[in-house]
């Protein structure tokens, strides 16, 4: 063989090689297009749709630390729970140190149309630990996860666990954090179901059954508690009113609230309740002391940022109870709440050692909303 005649061959012999190798050649798929979430504006901000869905979901929450500091009251020897801010149990303590919580909460909402009107859920879960003023771990606050809330809705039908309607539909008071020395509603939750009518011209109504919250509340019969009540608000403010049956002790309660926005800067608000202590003296549905409570305060917008706010309440036991603070938005979803607050118990046996004594306090609190 000559020497053109193998250069010849191989040239041949390396074409073919090429030839099967060009034919193995491994084709990349072009990539699927990708799927963004959407927003969902039907329900409000933050919402966004569950994708392959026509479902709608929302999750929140807010992570907040708080600190107490207040004086001592002779004969108290109980703690602070700074999750409820009871301060009929202590907006003060008895050691000369702070009393501190740090507390999350996180829920998630749906909602999607249906031929029934709307259908939405909401889940809570909080979880939160406090030490009381001697550096303990307060009772119940493991800093293990818990149920805050979960409930269902269709239309103005609820199915579920939640604040009680006689506490949730006038309103929670006002902005102070330490608003329950003279409670307005227990602010414990309950399984009830309720339908609420919306005639969508700022009128609306509701009538519900509730299980009750704490254990002597709580019905040990096949009938529930009956609550019902009745708002309409306007541009001006609103008037509300709600009424409690309590099928366990066989007690009633009402309230009636007048909210009025005299500008753009500047709310007032005044509530009133009466309940009967036939049978006990408080209970789920009229937790004040006596047979009547008022409240009453008011807000004022200095500027962007800071919003002063004022609250006061007395009872038929002569307890009284003052709060005065600044919810401060250091930048949008953190606020700073200072507050400062005065209580007295009244002179009356149902207070025992306490009859008589009053007392300041402090608190400060660091909310981020989310």
């Amino acid at each position: 063989m000559n020497i053109k005649s193998l250069l010849f061959g191989s040239a041949a012999a390396l074409v073919a090689v090429s030839g099967a190798r060009a034919a193995d050649a491994v084709v990349v798929a072009e990539p699927e297009p990708a799927e963004y979430v959407k927003i969902c504006d039907v329900y409000g901000a933050g919402y966004f749709y569950i994708p392959g869905t026509e479902t709608c979901m929302r999750i929140s929450g807010y992570v907040r630390y708080t600190a107490s500091v207040g004086s001592e009251f002779s004969g108290y020897d109980g703690k602070w729970n700074l999750d409820k801010l009871d301060a009929s149990r202590g907006v003060f303590n008895d050691q000369g140190t702070w009393s501190k919580e740090t507390k999350i909460v996180l829920n998630v909402d749906t909602g999607q149309e249906t031929e029934y009107g709307t259908l939405s859920t909401h889940a809570g879960i909080k979880a939160n630990w406090g030490t009381d003023v001697d550096g303990a771990g307060f009772s119940g606050n493991t800093g293990a996860a818990a149920l805050d809330s979960a409930y269902i809705k269709l239309g103005g039908l609820m199915i579920g666990y939640a604040d009680s309607i006689f506490a949730d539909w006038t309103g929670y008071a006002g902005a102070a954090i330490n608003n329950s020395f003279i409670q307005y509603g227990d602010d414990h939750n309950t399984n009830q179901i309720s339908y609420t009518f919306d005639a969508g011209n700022g009128f609306s109504a509701i009538l519900g059954f509730e299980q009750g919250q704490h254990d002597s509340d709580v019905i040990d019969s096949y009938v529930p508690h009956v609550v019902g009540g009745a708002k309409f608000t306007q541009g001006w403010g609103g008037i509300s009113a709600v009424a409690a049956y309590n099928s366990v002790w066989e007690e009633w309660a009402a309230k009636a609230r007048l909210d009025v926005n005299v500008n753009e800067q500047f709310s007032l608000f005044v509530m009133g309740g009466y309940g009967t202590d036939d049978n006990v003296s408080r209970n789920d549905y009229k937790p004040w002391g006596g047979n009547w409570a008022v409240w009453g305060g008011g807000s004022f917008k200095a500027n962007e940022k800071a919003t002063i706010y004022a609250e006061a309440s007395y009872d038929e036991n002569k307890d009284i109870a003052a709060s005065l603070g600044v919810a401060y938005s250091l930048v949008p979803g953190f606020i700073i709440k200072p507050e400062v607050n005065y209580t007295k118990y009244g002179n009356v046996a149902e207070n025992g050692a306490l009859a008589g004594e009053d007392g300041w306090g402090g608190v400060i609190r660091f909310q981020r909303n989310f």
